[in-house]
């Protein structure tokens, strides 16, 4: 258990770091402090699922085997010397100094993000009839992101448990979505468009294939199955490789290993990796048909071109994780960019609403 010191010390570092972020928006939106701070919030939880993606593929989600922090501590420096003796007995095990800072440093991010939510949340609360829209979405961010947290501790404490690391990343994503909406729902309403509402429905169902491809996409990191397949368009040679997909695919068990403990085969890898890569090609087609629909339309057609340029970044960075066998940068944008992928279709459900709906 963390000592009431460690939380105070971690609290007051989370607050430190949240402080130049809302010291900005407060300047800079003097006429609507609410809507700076929404759009620097989804702006930073951003960055942090991006810093996440870098922690994850660096292998540093070990670098502090404790939680909330260090060894014990409020901060690598504090506990050099236990850092010291993990490495020294396994150099290539989990605990280095570089992967300690690299962990530490996504939960201080993590912390400022929740201390900017807390502030948009009283924000909310403060100003509800100036703003005329209702407090408890800002509130619901902050019940999110408590959950989120929680599911951070257990990414520690249950040793990188594949379904807990993607349900982690999948509930940061969920938190970067409603945050997208907030914004979205901010900015002074259009009038209404009749054609983009009719195109709701399927950009509805456009977040919801990309929800599964994430998940799918998440399952290939936290099991490290990027490479199970290491050519393209063939998988090891072949259009339907040998799967195993009962062991692939069984949620509660531990990394690397099957559910009865033995450790999981290289079909299961493939099994994952394969249906990642053809569930992409689905998602691609209808994604690509959506923004290419959605871009003669005036209310929707900037964000529907985003998502265009979006769709052929993910090709191009998925195809090059896997031709030039995971490289750290294309990696990193990979995962950027589904969360990208997101955004814009959320502001594109957002403003493809009436002005009834955006002010709900």
């Amino acid at each position: 258990m963390a000592s009431d010191l460690q939380w105070l010390q971690l609290a007051l570092t989370g607050l430190m770091i949240a402080a130049l972020p809302l010291s900005y928006a407060w300047v800079k939106g003097r006429r609507n402090r609410y809507r700076q701070l929404v759009w620097l919030t989804l702006f930073l939880t951003f960055d942090l699922i991006l810093f996440g993606g870098f922690t994850r593929l660096t292998d540093s989600g070990l670098g502090c085997p404790d939680w909330p922090g260090c060894y014990g501590t409020a901060n690598p420096s504090l506990a050099h010397a236990s850092i010291h003796a993990a490495e020294a007995l396994m150099p290539s095990g989990p605990v280095t100094w570089a992967k300690a800072w690299i962990e530490m440093i996504h939960r201080y991010l993590a912390m400022m993000v929740g201390v900017l939510i807390i502030a948009l949340m009283g924000l909310a609360w403060f100003k509800r009839r100036e703003l005329r829209q209702s407090p408890w979405p800002a509130t619901a961010l902050l019940v999110l992101v408590c959950v989120q947290g929680a599911f951070g501790a257990w990414t520690v404490t249950l040793k990188l448990q594949p379904v807990i690391v993607t349900l982690h990343l999948l509930l940061g994503l969920t938190l970067l979505g409603a945050l997208a909406w907030l914004a979205a729902r901010s900015q002074p309403a259009a009038s209404h468009d009749a054609a983009a509402s009719r195109l709701r429905p399927w950009i509805m169902l456009g977040i919801v294939l990309l929800a599964v491809q994430i998940a799918l996409g998440g399952w290939v990191s936290t099991n490290y199955a990027v490479l199970a397949c290491t050519d393209f368009p063939l998988c090891n040679g072949q259009l339907i490789p040998t799967m195993d997909f009962r062991h692939g695919f069984t949620l509660w068990r531990a990394l690397g290993k099957t559910a009865s403990g033995a450790l999981l085969s290289h079909d299961a890898l493939v099994a994952i990796h394969w249906t990642h890569r053809v569930f992409a090609f689905v998602v691609i087609a209808y994604l690509g048909w959506l923004g290419l629909r959605a871009r003669h339309n005036l209310t929707l057609s900037r964000p529907a071109l985003v998502l265009l340029a979006l769709i052929a970044l993910q090709f191009a960075s998925g195809l090059s994780n896997i031709l030039l066998q995971w490289p750290l940068p294309i990696a990193v944008v990979h995962n950027g960019g589904a969360a990208a992928l997101l955004v814009t279709l959320v502001f594109m459900l957002a403003r493809s609403g009436s002005d009834a709906s955006r002010r709900a």
